[in-house]
């Protein structure tokens, strides 16, 4: 027996590896299995340019639990190691066996998992003392029997081992005694080693049989040993893609759309299959769904530091010896190689896009919806990737037609161009809120899209954005403009209005309707309404709600963008229209002006007599500074305002009392609410009962 210690250059090498090396326990199955997984394929290299003699007989990798013992052991059948190479290997800490391996038989071993050498003392992580049994596959060498507790002192003779290939023991440590359960194991090996190139197994299969599970005699097999991402395209069917898909997702219902079979071998190593699910309105949820592998050995399904992160949308597998990966193999490392693959995924995935949508646009229109979200979500976070993906970037209107942006600048170029050169996209976010106005639009000869999409209002604004920085003579600016934020007459204007076309209203006429129509808006705290007066057209709404499109849309973005919690916090605001050149508001008017004639018109004079006697103080004040002023001048000035304050809001006491028992008036204020979709509950329960008396 021969003892010894450890060739570390610190004594405290284990409690490094427990608690900082690895990121999760865990992964102490992971690196064992791979390990194994490396000595079986050292064997078969060996074997292949004949240095290693005999028949390779069986050469599965099991993992064993034995609970009576306290055990999970992880053997393999593959080169196994001499004393010396456990003194090598084992005995100095980051010394890669596998490092060495592949630098000595570089042409064929390519599927050697190991960098560092640090991967079996993943085991002191759950174990209080871990044995190595081993039998070299050179002829004549003897087994060896390795043992440590965990500290830097190891024992070591030589044994009897029956079979080629190493058992590595852990004898598991009480608080991780759930290494012990079967379903546990299970789950992690299915987690780790779904797909590694040597078949894994862990236990018996099982079926049902007099209403309970009960063993068949035949090993169950953990690990697929040749996934399709491993085979070339040639070799697949459709169904082979999609049967892969539910071997990634078992859970996942929808089938995916379509697929990207990724076989690089230069400048660097990537293979992989990436799927387009049906991506919902949820960006967050979407995400992490990529598999990253090294070598068929799962890493990690956090890929943000490799694919952009709009890539994290899709579904699949990437898989590269390439990736640089720490000693844990679960943190991706910052360097060129990096960045060259995330560019070629990306190109990649936008050249499949612009390839179906050439081949076969009638089917990419029918799958734009699924994926309308993850082309968005790409064109607004990759420069590269917008260049690449306007061309196919879809538009949908409310004929369900779709467009590219330069097909639709071309469709309504001609009728929705406004006096000042600038095209004008109408678009609705819900088709039946904006009924009224989309049908006033289509009256109108105008076309209105459909963009209720979670990233639509941003991909309007980077449209807007790109338009602007193109402008030259030969082409137009764009504003996308909602249907339903003005009058079809103010959102798309063709002419300005002659002088003639202008309905003239008096001061106090424009202040009767104001007041009579601030003093029975709705009061709340998350929406503000203000009451504005214009001529819009005959044949228009007699009033209707406008929105700021600057404003909502600043609100709308703040939901999905940082540093814009300020317009999020806002209330929505609201500009209630009163078209003057409607014969419904000039009626009203009369009748407003009549009923409170008696109490205005006193007002009314009063008024004009104090704004007369405040010009002329004005005039006497004019080129005055304020240190020139006398006391009394200041205060005639600020009497004089006070009392045109007194005045006005006895005048709008005036209006207002009219205006609480006018139907007319809550009727047309409760229509313009009801066609912008604000008209609920009660008030609604109002409109409806008055609309049957008003019948």
């Amino acid at each position: 027996m021969t003892t010894g210690n450890i060739g570390v250059t610190s004594q405290n090498i284990f409690p490094i590896i427990k608690k900082f090396l690895y990121s999760d326990h865990e992964i102490f199955l992971r690196e064992l299995v791979s390990n194994a997984v490396d000595a079986t394929q050292k064997l078969r290299t060996l074997a292949s340019v004949g240095e290693a003699k005999g028949e390779l007989g069986d050469t599965r990798v099991r993992v064993i639990i034995n609970k009576n013992k306290k055990t999970l052991t992880v053997q393999d059948h593959g080169i196994g190691m001499t004393a010396e190479e456990v003194d090598k290997y084992i005995n100095q800490i980051a010394f890669s066996g596998a490092e060495e391996f592949v630098n000595k038989y570089k042409d064929n071993a390519a599927a050697i998992i190991g960098h560092f050498g640090l991967g079996f003392y993943s085991a002191f992580m759950v174990a209080d003392k871990v044995e190595i049994f081993s039998l070299s596959y050179k002829e004549d060498a003897a087994a060896v029997h390795w043992s440590c507790d965990g500290s830097p002192e190891y024992t070591m003779e030589e044994t009897i081992k029956a079979e080629r290939g190493t058992d590595i023991v852990l004898h598991i440590n009480e608080e991780y005694a759930q290494y012990l359960e079967d379903a546990t194991v299970e789950g992690l090996l299915t987690k780790y080693c779904k797909f590694l190139p040597v078949e894994i197994a862990f236990g018996m299969k099982k079926e049902w049989k007099d209403g309970k599970q009960v063993e068949t005699g035949e090993e169950n097999i953990i690990n697929d040993i040749n996934p399709a991402w491993t085979r070339k395209p040639a070799d697949l069917t459709e169904e082979d893609y999609t049967k892969f898909y539910h071997q990634l997702y078992p859970h996942q219902m929808d089938e995916p759309l379509f697929h990207i079979h990724l076989n690089v071998d230069y400048p660097f190593n990537l293979t992989g299959i990436l799927y387009f699910p049906r991506i919902k309105n949820n960006i967050d949820i979407q995400r992490n769904k990529i598999q990253l592998y090294c070598n068929q050995v799962f890493v990690t399904d956090e890929v943000e530091n490799i694919v952009p992160q709009y890539l994290t949308l899709l579904h699949g597998v990437i898989d590269s010896p390439d990736i640089p990966l720490n000693v844990s193999r679960s943190y991706l490392q910052s360097d060129n190689n990096v960045k060259k693959i995330s560019s070629h995924i990306t190109k990649k995935v936008a050249d499949k896009l612009a390839e179906i949508f050439r081949s076969d646009r009638e089917d990419f229109e029918k799958k734009w919806d699924d994926i309308k979200l993850f082309i968005q979500y790409g064109m607004l976070s990759d420069e590269k990737f917008y260049d690449r993906a306007v061309g196919f970037a879809l538009l949908k209107n409310l004929d369900s037609k779709y467009f590219t942006f330069e097909e639709y600048k071309e469709h309504v170029k001609e009728a929705q161009t406004d006096k000042n050169g600038d095209l004008i996209i109408l678009y609705a976010q819900d088709a039946n809120a904006s009924y009224a106005y989309i049908q006033r639009a289509k009256e109108k000869g105008y076309d209105v899209l459909l963009m209720d999409g979670e990233l639509d209002v941003h991909a309007m604004s980077q449209f807007e954005q790109k338009s602007f920085e193109g402008t030259d003579d030969s082409k137009l600016a764009v504003r996308f403009v909602r249907v339903d934020s003005d009058v079809i007459e103010n959102l798309i204007k063709k002419e300005d209005q002659s002088p003639d076309s202008l309905i003239a209203l008096s001061p106090a006429e424009e202040d009767a309707l104001r007041y009579s129509f601030e003093s029975q808006l709705p009061k709340t705290d998350k929406t503000r309404y203000e009451v504005s007066l214009e001529a819009v057209s005959a044949d228009a709404l007699p009033v209707f709600l406008t929105q700021n499109e600057f404003m909502r849309r600043m609100k709308e973005m703040s939901a999905h963008q940082q540093g814009m919690s300020f317009y999020g916090n806002m209330p929505d605001q609201y500009n209630l229209v009163i078209n003057t050149a409607n014969d419904k508001v000039k009626t009203l008017l009369e009748e407003i002006t009549a009923a409170c004639a008696e109490g205005a018109t006193p007002l009314l004079e009063q008024l004009a007599s104090k704004k007369a006697e405040e010009a002329i103080l004005q005039e006497a004040q004019k080129g005055k500074k304020d240190a020139d002023l006398t006391q009394e001048e200041k205060d005639a000035v600020t009497n004089v305002t006070k009392e045109l304050a007194a005045i006005k809001q006895q005048l709008k006491e005036q209006y207002a009392a009219y205006a609480t028992s006018s139907d007319k008036l809550h009727q047309l204020i409760d229509i313009a609410l009801l066609a912008a979709g604000q008209l609920k509950g009660e008030a609604l329960a109002k409109f409806v009962n008055r609309s049957v008396e008003l019948l």
